[in-house]
């Protein structure tokens, strides 16, 4: 699959204490789009990809394209709940399962090359789940 090119709406739930937000340098010459998986390499953030440390959702583009690492900085939804289109979903027997990303925008249940992000939290219909996601910087050791 290919990252996004232009800003995606995410719909996310507000549960207790959440969400929680960071602001993380942003890769040099790139562009984060709001929407997309963030992932941090090097203590930059770009569009995930399965070698980086989870780092949450892209709030609002950041357009780096011009900038060296570190010019900007990605505004991030670190922890939260949001409603992702899964590949593998089919019913309520999901919940629970660990949702995996194989890029900025490819959301499955496959755990063979795929970086965790979350687990579903409720099933919506079709290959809709609520998923709680943290970054790893929100998650407990």
């Amino acid at each position: 699959m290919a990252t996004l090119a232009a800003d995606k709406v995410r719909v996310y739930e507000r549960q207790g204490d959440e969400p929680v937000f960071n602001d993380i340098p942003a890769i040099a010459t790139d562009i984060m789009y709001a929407g997309s998986a963030i992932g941090i390499t090097s203590g930059t953030a770009r569009p995930c990809t399965t070698a980086d440390e989870w780092a949450g959702f892209c709030v609002e583009q950041c357009d780096n394209s011009a900038g060296a690492a570190s010019a900007k900085n990605v505004k991030v939804r670190s922890s939260g709940y949001v409603a992702l289109s899964i590949i593998g979903v089919t019913a309520n027997t999901h919940i629970n399962d660990t949702v995996y990303l194989t890029d900025d925008d490819t959301f499955t249940l496959t755990a063979s090359g795929g970086l965790a992000i979350g687990k579903i939290f409720r099933w919506e219909g079709g290959a809709i789940g609520v998923v709680k996601f943290e970054s790893l910087s929100q998650r407990s050791i």
